[in-house]
């Protein structure tokens, strides 16, 4: 299947174990913009990220006359460039078959409209991940809605905090995704897609997204498990002001059972650092991290109710920067939900604000 002009040197490091997980290129990564063989017909793509996770990693499966791209990379013109190179030189003398994205953030659907512009292909994605980027897209103002400035304030976010925000613009995902396709193909969990005559089923899974999809080739031994498992950082898991009183890590850890059943042997294709092996090794590592963090949280609402902005020392251990309030408040109201929904704190609300106690 693999055509042999895609091949590249092997990786100049060995297969190596690490925290109990196996690299089977090692912590190696690729040229950025390059293709490089992970299994027969199956490529890793590595594109830059202008941020503190500086890539993402995009895969390209050969589909006999065409080729299937799972996820696009950010709409930003080092990654269109990569395209455009990669469509005159690797993957030349085939078009673009399939646009695959597994759910709705912009490092991996930024480029889908563009790209299924360009092929004229549907874009292939699960209804949540379709409907809510659709939604986010059109919701754009030059100021923050008062609904979104209420749920952080009501966060415990300093008045500073507050007022930083009012003067800022609102809808920044529009600005990081192409232009959407009115309609869509919609993956549904177990579905099977035929790509390059294997069977690829589809995944679901939620908490880091709505219904995020991974895709599985039990014949390659295969996982593109996108953000939904990583070997060595934490999906984000957050509460956002669209669904203020959501369980996303109740979410969260249902995924990892999900996600346990399957085979302990598959080679998962992440879409951040490297390509590992030992499946429930990491879903472990990933429950017992969080688990661990709501045990010191429930330690810390036993010593008087706290909000989410005074939990960031416990959950994370150093000083959150102005620009990553947002994503650290999230990410603490889905550990104290939890706990709410567990029956192991209750919310107090007063003056406009929510503040947390142990039960």
């Amino acid at each position: 299947m693999q055509d042999s002009s895609l091949a590249v040197a092997e990786p100049p490091e060995a297969g190596k174990e690490l925290r109990g997980l196996f690299y089977p290129h090692g912590r190696w990564t690729p040229e950025p913009g390059k293709l490089h063989p992970v299994a027969d017909g199956v490529f890793w793509l590595r594109m830059p990220l202008p941020f503190s996770l500086d890539h993402i990693n995009l895969w390209v499966l050969d589909d006999g006359d065409g080729w299937a791209i799972v996820d696009t990379g950010l709409a930003a013109g080092p990654c269109r460039d990569m395209w455009r190179a990669l469509f005159e030189g690797q993957m030349a003398g085939r078009p673009v078959s399939r646009v695959i994205v597994t759910h709705y953030h912009p490092d991996h659907l930024g480029l889908a409209g563009w790209l299924t512009h360009k092929w004229g292909v549907p874009l292939e994605i699960t209804r949540g991940e379709f409907m809510l980027a659709r939604v986010l897209t059109l919701d754009i103002a030059d100021a923050p809605p008062a609904a979104a400035i209420d749920f952080y304030a009501r966060s415990g976010w300093p008045d500073e905090a507050v007022e930083r925000m009012k003067g800022q613009g609102w809808g920044r995902f529009g600005m990081a995704v192409t232009r959407l396709p009115m309609g869509y193909s919609r993956l549904v969990d177990g579905q099977a897609l035929t790509i390059g005559g294997r069977t690829w089923r589809v995944v679901t899974g939620s908490g880091h997204s709505p219904e995020h999809a991974c895709l599985l080739c039990d014949e390659a031994g295969l996982l593109i498990s996108g953000d939904q498992l990583l070997p060595r950082i934490t999906s984000n898991v957050s509460v956002y002001p669209t669904e203020p009183n959501a369980d996303p890590l109740g979410e969260w850890f249902a995924s990892l059972d999900k996600l346990e059943a399957l085979d302990e042997e598959l080679t998962v294709l992440p879409a951040h650092n490297e390509p590992f092996t030992r499946l429930r090794v990491r879903t472990t590592q990933l429950r017992d991290d969080h688990m661990g963090k709501l045990d010191k949280l429930e330690t810390l609402l036993g010593d008087g109710p706290r909000t989410a902005f005074e939990s960031f020392g416990t959950l994370f251990g150093r000083t959150i920067k102005p620009d990553e309030i947002m994503m650290a408040t999230g990410e603490a109201l889905a550990h104290l939900h939890w706990l709410e929904r567990a029956g192991r704190a209750t919310r107090l609300s007063d003056g406009g604000v929510d503040r947390f106690a142990r039960t």
